[in-house]
């Protein structure tokens, strides 16, 4: 990844001798490296954040970490002395251990940490996936602790569920997956997916299993491959498949998963909680059980019990999410020559 510094350094000084310099690069925090390149043809930089505003502060700017260092990960299981609202932006201790990793060197020779407080600190403009009805009066305290705007972007939702794949990567094929779901009944089916980055070991894979046969529901399992594994095949506990078979679907490639959730039948979603799925299941309204592993996924998972999943009504306002993006435009616009 570092290793894009060099060309994007040569294209990004024959596009400007050409004539067309850019208004602003967007990028993401991996990216530290893209800033002082971009100073050096006047063009603006802002930071998108894929993760929710929350998080981002409580990971917090270099000064901040500074004043009030953290560097064991019982540092990280309560909420950050820059956070003084009420929060549930902590960590319980089984949990820390990742978020503490972040802050040591890693085979870069740059911490992740680094590169996310040097992106703060050289950007513009902070955006995150995310609006002010999701978390009321959070952008205006990472706008203080960041000393920049933050904005956010809205949602993002997707516009409509697609269906331009005819196959999938193994396993079941996606279309049959939709055809079973219609043969189920209304609200009856738990959608399971925990996303391609949740660290799940096949102990973990068989506790869910059987949790799933011993519960008796109908399911539908998007099913990936085990930690440290480069199969897919066997990582069920044997007869699982034969013994569920007129209740379940394992699907070990692509599904569809806004129509997924979109359908009549999906009752509920077991989630890890990434960020992208927990805003894809609003639209719907389905109830989440969560099971949260890495990352932020423990903070949202919190959150999202605390704010009792009740935000149907305002993701699904088309006209609100879209006045976001106007906001957004109009920032662009404000910052690109400050």
């Amino acid at each position: 990844m570092d290793g894009l510094a060099a060309p994007l350094a040569a294209f990004l000084m024959d596009t400007v001798a050409a004539g067309r310099r850019p208004d602003w690069i967007v990028l993401d925090f991996c990216h530290h490296w893209v800033p002082p390149i971009a100073d050096q043809h006047k063009v603006a930089c802002a930071l998108f954040q894929i993760l929710h505003a929350a998080f981002v502060a409580f990971l917090g700017p270099r000064w901040a970490n500074a004043a009030h260092p953290r560097t064991e990960p019982e540092h990280f299981t309560v909420p950050p002395k820059w956070i003084p609202l009420p929060s549930t932006t902590f960590f319980l201790r089984h949990e820390a251990e990742w978020i503490a990793s972040t802050l040591r060197t890693n085979a870069s020779d740059v911490s992740d940490a680094d590169r996310t407080w040097q992106v703060f600190e050289r950007c513009r403009l902070v955006i995150c996936r995310s609006c002010h009805e999701l978390e009321p009066r959070m952008f205006a305290l990472l706008s203080d602790l960041l000393r920049k705007p933050a904005v956010p972007s809205g949602i993002l939702l997707p516009a409509a569920p697609d269906d331009h794949r005819n196959s999938s990567s193994g396993g079941v094929d996606p279309h049959h997956v939709l055809r079973w779901l219609d043969d189920q009944p209304p609200k009856s089916v738990i959608y399971v997916a925990l996303g391609t980055e949740a660290p799940l070991t096949l102990e973990n894979i068989h506790e869910l299993a059987l949790g799933l046969e011993l519960a008796e529901v109908r399911f539908l399992w998007l099913l990936g491959k085990p930690a440290g594994s480069n199969k897919v095949a066997g990582p069920l506990p044997a007869g699982f498949e034969e013994r569920t078979r007129a209740r379940g679907v394992v699907c070990t490639g692509w599904v569809p998963q806004m129509k997924a959730l979109a359908h009549d039948a999906t009752g509920a979603f077991l989630t890890h909680c990434g960020w992208g799925s927990t805003i894809e299941s609003f639209a719907f309204g389905l109830p989440l059980v969560m099971l949260p592993f890495i990352i932020d996924t423990p903070i949202i998972a919190r959150s999202m019990v605390q704010r009792g999943i009740g935000v149907q009504e305002v993701v699904v306002d088309e006209g609100r999410q879209e006045q976001y993006i106007h906001e957004l435009e109009e920032h662009l616009r404000r910052y690109k020559d400050v």
